[in-house]
C-alpha cells in the first residue's frame, strides 16, 4: 500500500478482428496492489489490507466501499474512462465468466502484494505478485476451455498487460525491522534481487503469451503521509525516496534489454516520478492545499493507516493530494492520469466522461450492505 503510479492502459482500440463467430477485443490484464486493487482483498476474509469500511468509496457510485483504496477512483479507472475502455473486474468477483473476460479483461491487482512472496505477510492474506500470475494461468484454462486453444492464444496475444507494484516491497519489507529481508540485503543487493525476481515474472508473463508489456515504476514513496509522520521533522524520508529513483533507473535497463531479448513484444516502463514529486511539493501549482497529510484522519492520533468509519474527513477532498496515510484521492489520481495520458500520447474519447465527485459529504458514514462470499478463495501466500 502506497504511492506508486500504477497504471493501466496504453492502448485503447476495439480491433476489428473476428474469429469464427466472436469478436476479438484488446483488453487489459493488471497486475498490482492497492493502488490497482478493485475489490480482490475484499473476498479475502483474513486480510488485514481492507478497503471495505466507510469512508472509502464515498465519492464513486453509490458512494459506498467498493474495494478501492481511495475515496474515489484509481488512476487505471480513469484513463479507461477517458478512452473509452470498460472497467477490468477483480478476478475475485464471483459474477467473473469466461464471457465477462473476453469483454473486459480482468484485474488481479491485490492490496499489500508485492513482486517478493515475503512482502507484506503481517497482511495476512494478500496476492503477490507469482500469485496473481497463477491465477492468470487459471483464467487463461477458462477461456481456452470455452473457444478453444487457437483463439485463447490470439486473445492473450493481443492483449495489454500492466505491472504495478514494488513500494510495498520496500515499505511492507525491506525498511520493516521485522522482515529478514531487512537485513539480509543492503539497499544495492535488494534492489538487484527484487528487479532480478521482477524479470523472472515479466519472462514469465512472456511464455504465457503476454506481448504489450507496460510496466511502472515507483513515486515518491518517502513523501507519503505515513513516512513523513514518522519523521521528527514531518519532512520527506529521502533515503525512501532514493530508493524509489534506484528502482525506477534499475527496472527502465531491465525493460530495455527485455525488448532485446524477447522478439516480437512491446515492453513500456511508465516512469511519473517527476510530475508526483513536483504535486507533492508545489500543490497550488496543480489546485491542491494540502500535500503531507491524509484528508481522512483520526483525530490527533497519527497515523491511523487505515480510513476508519470514526475517522473525520477533510473539508473539500477536492484540495488534499492523500485520501490516508498510503494513498492518493481521487483528485489526485484524476491529474495523475491526466499527465501520464498526455506523456504517453493516447487518444481519449470525449464521449465517455468518468464518474463525478459529490460535492456535500454525508454526516453519518454510509451503511454497507453485507458482502457476498466469493466463488475462490485463494489461500494467503507464504
Amino acid at each position: 500500500m502506497k504511492f506508486n503510479v500504477a497504471l493501466v492502459i496504453i492502448v485503447a482500440t476495439i480491433l476489428g478482428i473476428e474469429l469464427q463467430g466472436f469478436h476479438c477485443k484488446t483488453v487489459q490484464f493488471i497486475f498490482g496492489d492497492s493502488l490497482s486493487d478493485v475489490g480482490n482483498n475484499k473476498y479475502l476474509p483474513r486480510s488485514l489490507a481492507q478497503a471495505s469500511l466507510p469512508w472509502y468509496g464515498i465519492d464513486m457510485g453509490n458512494g459506498l466501499p467498493n474495494g478501492r483504496f481511495s475515496n474515489g477512483r484509481t488512476v487505471s479507472d480513469i484513463i479507461g474512462d477517458k478512452l473509452g475502455l470498460p472497467r477490468p473486474p477483480a478476478f475475485l468477483d464471483p459474477s467473473l465468466s469466461a464471457d465477462v473476460i473476453l469483454e473486459n479483461g480482468v484485474n488481479y491487482a491485490s492490496g499489500g502484494g508485492g513482486i517478493l512472496n515475503e512482502t507484506g505477510t503481517y497482511f495476512i492474506q494478500r496476492l503477490s505478485l507469482y500469485r496473481q500470475i497463477e491465477l492468470f494461468q487459471g483464467t487463461q484454462e477458462l477461456v481456452r476451455t470455452n473457444i478453444g486453444k487457437e483463439k485463447a492464444d490470439t486473445f492473450f496475444k493481443g492483449a495489454n498487460y500492466v505491472v504495478a507494484l514494488g513500494s510495498n516491497d520496500f515499505i511492507n519489507n525491506y525498511l520493516m525491522p521485522l522482515y529478514s529481508d531487512s537485513w539480509t540485503y543492503n539497499d544495492e543487493t535488494f534492489i538487484e534481487y527484487l528487479t532480478g525476481t521482477l524479470e523472472k515474472q515479466l519472462k514469465l508473463l512472456h511464455s504465457l503469451g503476454a506481448r504489450q508489456v507496460t510496466v511502472f515504476g515507483l513515486g515518491p514513496m518517502g513523501c507519503i503521509p505515513l513516512q513523513r509522520v514518522l519523521t521528527t521533522s514531518g519532512n520527506c524520508q529521502e533515503k525512501t525516496n532514493n530508493l524509489a529513483l534506484s528502482f525506477n533507473n534499475a527496472t527502465s535497463k531491465l525493460i530495455d534489454n527485455l525488448m532485446k531479448q524477447l522478439p516480437n513484444s512491446s515492453y513500456k516502463f511508465g516512469d511519473a516520478y517527476d510530475v508526483v514529486y513536483d504535486v507533492i511539493n508545489y500543490p497550488s501549482k496543480y489546485g491542491f492545499q494540502n500535500a503531507d497529510s491524509p484528508c481522512c484522519s483520526f483525530g490527533r492520533i497519527r497515523p491511523s493507516l487505515t480510513c476508519l468509519p470514526a475517522s473525520t474527513l477533510c473539508k473539500d477532498r477536492s484540495k488534499y493530494v492523500f485520501w490516508d496515510e498510503y494513498h492518493p484521492t481521487d483528485s489526485a489520481n484524476e491529474l495523475i492520469a491526466n499527465e501520464l495520458i498526455k506523456k504517453f500520447g493516447l487518444g481519449v474519447d470525449h464521449s465517455s466522461a468518468p464518474s463525478q465527485a459529490p460535492t456535500i459529504v454525508p454526516s453519518q458514514p454510509p451503511i454497507i450492505a453485507p458482502s457476498q462470499s466469493p466463488v475462490i478463495a485463494p489461500s494467503p501466500d507464504n
